[in-house]
């Protein structure tokens, strides 16, 4: 059983790889590496957590409810007190409750964003976040040697469990709100209601932002939010194409303002009041320029390497450092772990900032968004426009190439950096970074990223520039070089 953690766990196809017979020998493993002792190396940051506590929580999946109750059998038959969500939860939800109950660490039965044959375990540290890459690597020690030595899971019985006060059911959602509450100015958005689409996409989102909204004066429509496990057929991914029952609700006159989370609700994306997708470049963009405006914040932003220029431009322009990190809410974890941050977030759609736990949230980012057009009396729409002319234009793209066969990464890097072109639709190439796939950047701040993904067998391929032109010339380019078979 070849089982690798990603860039935020471990996926697999549910009756295929990701079954109840792997499940109980991956939560054994992940037994087994919390109390070897050696767990909390390194990130424990400062907190001194309960090493018998842990948190167990699950999306809307096929499953995800039993899947979550076995991995919590395994875990209470290890000797470990297991808080189990009542009912499906979104994942910095968990994240939140791991930190709040004192917990060494949590699983979350989830795959995010995948397709709906998919299932997963997101592994999460003491600390609210993602666990680290050693910890994770910890784990698949744990798994291979359980393997070779052929030792079985140990596995309690769930009445057992509860009798002996190891399995224990709990909601988070009340200590999540009054988390959020701390966040975000509820007497701003109080002041300037507004009518609000919120697409759950089936997932753990659901009746999440209308919840919290109660009592505000906002009109909370909410479109998707009922329990389909198959997402209606589609990634539960907050990206244009999916989001037709988001546009369609707006175009219904239900609301001006649309908001979208994904499967597990810790990724973002909008639409403004004419059905226009709003991505989280422009998102992490707008809260970067209403965080130091409005609210007078400052620190430094982190992005992931395939995330907008346009969080450059504003760093320069607010006097603010911005540090560029691998794909990976993990890595942006590690420096608001460390030092000051304003912000943090990738290209999908995971934020964070200053005052929240270090993992992405989409229901923390949507109430940033409700609160941006309450406080400036301005439409999404029109807010974005102000950003473009602040930054000046930016167009972004991406082509997700399914894989027939695997890609060696570092083969490739090494292979597209020798070979970098002196020129990409005729404007001249400044630099090569290679902390992640590789990065061509041009004079001109636009930029191509050829990757391979860390959670699904897809060659990703990412441009930026400032005409719609270019970035099909870039994405031309990179489908050119990007040899399927090295």
């Amino acid at each position: 059983m070849a089982i690798h953690f990603g860039t935020d766990g471990w996926r697999g196809v549910i009756s295929d790889t990701f079954t109840f017979s792997n499940l109980r020998q991956i939560s054994q493993a992940i037994a087994d590496a919390v109390a070897s002792g050696e767990w909390l190396n390194g990130t424990s940051n400062g907190l001194t957590p309960d090493p018998t506590k842990m948190v167990v929580g699950f999306d809307t999946r096929f499953l995800s409810d039993r899947f979550a109750l076995e991995a919590s059998r395994v875990l209470a038959a290890n000797g470990f007190t297991v808080h189990l969500t009542t009912a499906d939860v979104p994942t910095p939800a968990v994240s939140l409750a791991v930190r709040q109950l004192g917990a060494i660490g949590g699983i979350m039965i989830t795959a995010s964003h995948n397709a709906p044959r998919y299932n997963g375990v997101k592994l999460k540290a003491a600390y609210g976040g993602s666990a680290s890459p050693e910890q994770c690597r910890r784990v698949e020690v744990y798994l291979n040697d359980n393997e070779s030595r052929a030792r079985g899971p140990n596995v309690m019985d769930a009445e057992e469990a509860r009798r002996l006060g190891r399995l224990q059911r709990f909601n988070p959602t009340p200590a999540y709100y009054d988390h959020l509450r701390t966040l975000i100015d509820f007497d701003v958005i109080a002041d300037h209601p507004q009518q609000v689409i919120v697409d759950s996409m089936f997932g753990s989102g659901r009746g999440q932002i209308k919840g919290i909204l109660q009592g505000t004066g906002c009109e909370v429509f909410e479109v998707r939010g009922e329990m389909n496990p198959g997402f209606g057929g589609i990634h539960p991914e907050p990206i244009a194409r999916y989001l037709g029952a988001l546009a369609g609700a707006i175009a219904a006159g239900h609301g001006s303002l649309g908001l979208a989370t994904d499967g597990d609700a810790d990724r973002i994306g909008a639409m403004d009041g004419r059905g226009q997708f709003v991505d989280p470049h422009r998102i992490l963009a707008l809260a970067v320029q209403y965080l130091v405006r409005q609210r007078g914040w400052r620190g430094k932003i982190v992005k992931t390497i395939s995330t907008t220029q346009m969080i450059n431009r504003l760093g320069a322009a607010y006097g603010l450092e911005v540090i560029e990190t691998p794909v990976g809410f993990n890595h942006i974890a590690d420096h608001m772990l460390k030092g000051d941050v304003l912000i943090g977030g990738e290209e999908s759609g995971g934020m964070s900032f200053k005052g929240h736990i270090p993992e992405g949230d989409g229901v923390l980012m949507a109430l940033l968004l409700v609160e941006m057009v309450a406080a400036t009396r301005a439409t999404l729409a029109e807010l974005v426009e102000a950003l473009l002319k602040e930054v000046g234009p930016s167009h972004y793209a991406r082509n997700d190439l399914r894989l027939a066969h695997p890609v060696s990464k570092s083969k490739m890097v090494e292979r597209l950096a020798a070979d970098a072109p002196a020129s990409i639709g005729g404007v001249a190439l400044q630099s090569v970074n290679t902390l992640d796939g590789v990065k061509y950047l041009l004079a001109d701040d636009s930029w191509l990223l050829i990757r391979p993904s860390g959670t699904e067998p897809v060659l990703r391929i990412y441009a930026e520039a400032r005409e719609p032109g270019m970035v099909e010339s870039l994405l031309a380019h990179g489908r050119s070089v990007a040899d399927l078979r090295v």
